[in-house]
């Protein structure tokens, strides 16, 4: 029996349930791939898996709907990979540990992947169903949409008959997308000076941020949450514009581009006499930052920890795992620059829509931060609704960057899904909501970016819809999945299909 064995629809729990046992982080989705061709050829579908293993399936159409137009379904198979610091599990090869906590299925210390792994639990309980009546149905399942939707970039669309997409890669019940901004990814890469650590009167001890909510870095980046990495580089400016001896060996936060961070650790080397004062300025800061988010991301902490104290692993490993070897640390004039540079270039929202009220136009996120080879390395998720604006940003951190002696690169571009003020999918899928549920669903664009746009793109003349059922934090390891909603929206679209 499954954890979610019980639940109704049943094939869409299971399906949930078989998908959180196969390890499928982005670039690592050759198995969830194998297991969903190995399902349709099964099942008799034609079946097509590229080298990026995106898989289409076709479903013929029902019994006298033959001369219907088709219905492309599609959502990505990978998932954004995070976890508690406390967390063992290994996303390489471990099964998820879900569980059902009241109207919500959540993980045990790690993301959930309903992003969008009820996507494929959808598509697949429905090639799963003869009953179901619909036309000509084109599964459609992407890879590495998470890293800058590669799959969908590279997915020859030749087999697809379908102008009617319906993406299933929303969060919010009720609430259908009809566009969406357009990104690129940016890495920031500052050599660094490092030093043999001459001085013997050091204690090696970790500066960690924690406590911080995270979240999104589309659909969140307007919450006012803050961004761990940027912390950690506030507090190690205001210790050494305080004049405290800090030596910095190791920075890292953050797993995702398009997740905020909310952990990170800097491991350093300090004078014993000063660690009193050094605690003292952290818990001063902690309480300042708290009080500058009270309403929005409120429980954050900047702590010293010191070997031998709680939590003393995270200092024990970074004595050990020092990258450069025992002793070598970033000179000061190259820990100012690191600092500097993660503080200059900006982060967050940029401007705001001026044609559609609440809607963020430009933003960025710093998702992932790290030491390397040498090289502080920066890795940024850049989102605009606008070309120019996108493009204003790029330049922006490029000559940001190159005043700091930095080289900035950036890549994994996609398009904004461009809103059509006139779509036949659209009335007929709000119709069926109304009918169905009573009420008016709301039509949206937004700020995070989907793979509508680049299949627009390479299929002229495309209608495309994006919903889904109710999920919470995404790309946290507080992401849950409603069943309620969830159940709700499997036969919502049946009904859309059969309609």
């Amino acid at each position: 029996m499954g954890i979610l064995s019980g639940l109704k629809p049943e094939k869409v729990f299971y399906y949930f349930e078989e998908l959180t046992k196969i390890p499928r982080g982005s670039y690592n989705e050759k198995a969830v791939s194998d297991y969903i061709t190995a399902f349709a050829k099964e099942r008799g579908f034609e079946v097509y898996q590229d080298s990026l293993y995106n898989v289409i399936i076709i479903r013929p159409a029902s019994a006298g709907r033959e001369g219907d137009p088709a219905v492309i379904l599609q959502g990505h198979i990978d998932m954004v990979c995070e976890k508690t610091t406390e967390s063992k599990h290994d996303f390489m090869k471990d099964p998820l540990d879900i569980y059902i906590d009241g109207d919500f299925i959540k993980a045990k210390g790690t993301t959930l992947g309903g992003d969008d792994g009820i996507a494929a639990a959808y598509m697949l309980a429905i090639l799963d169903d003869p009953s179901v009546n619909a036309p000509r149905l084109e599964c459609v399942f992407t890879t590495s949409e998470e890293v800058g939707m590669e799959g969908a970039s590279g997915l020859d669309v030749s087999v697809l008959k379908g102008r009617q997409l319906i993406n299933i890669d929303s969060e919010e019940e009720g609430t259908f997308i009809t566009g969406c901004a357009g990104g690129i990814r940016a890495e920031v890469r500052l050599p660094l000076e490092m030093t043999e650590l001459q001085e013997n009167y050091v204690a090696p001890a970790v500066i960690k941020v924690s406590g911080l909510l995270g979240g999104h870095s589309g659909s969140d980046i307007d919450k006012q949450k803050i961004n761990a990495d940027r912390l950690l580089a506030r507090a190690l400016l205001t210790l050494t514009n305080k004049g405290f001896y800090i030596k910095v060996s190791q920075m890292s936060g953050g797993g995702k581009e398009n997740a905020i961070p909310f952990e990170s650790t800097a491991d350093v080397f300090l004078d014993h006499s000063q660690i009193d004062e050094i605690k003292k300025t952290l818990a001063e800061l902690t309480e300042t930052v708290r009080n500058e988010y009270k309403n929005t991301d409120g429980n954050g902490k900047v702590e010293l920890i010191l070997k031998g104290e709680d939590d003393s692993k995270a200092a024990d490993d970074a004595e050990k795992n020092n990258p450069y070897g025992d002793g070598l640390v970033m000179s000061d004039a190259s820990l100012r620059k690191a600092i500097g540079l993660i503080l200059a270039i900006p982060n967050g929202i940029i401007k705001m829509s001026g044609d559609i009220e609440g809607l963020v136009e430009t933003s960025l996120n710093l998702g992932i931060m790290k030491v390397q080879d040498g090289e502080l390395s920066l890795i940024y998720g850049l989102r605009s609704s606008v070309g120019s604006a996108k493009q204003a940003l790029v330049d922006r951190v490029a000559i940001i960057a190159e005043s700091l002696k930095a080289t900035a690169n950036f890549y994994n571009a996609y398009p904004a899904w461009e809103y059509k003020s006139e779509s036949a999918l659209r009335e007929k899928m709000v119709g069926v909501f109304n009918e169905m549920l009573g009420k008016e669903p709301a039509v949206t664009v937004i700020h995070a970016g989907l793979e509508c746009g680049l299949l627009a793109e390479k299929l002229p003349g495309l209608d495309a819809v994006s919903f889904g059922p109710d999920m919470f934090d995404i790309h946290t390891v507080n992401e849950r999945l409603s069943i309620s909603s969830s159940a709700r929206m499997y036969e919502y679209l049946l009904k859309v299909l059969e309609a």
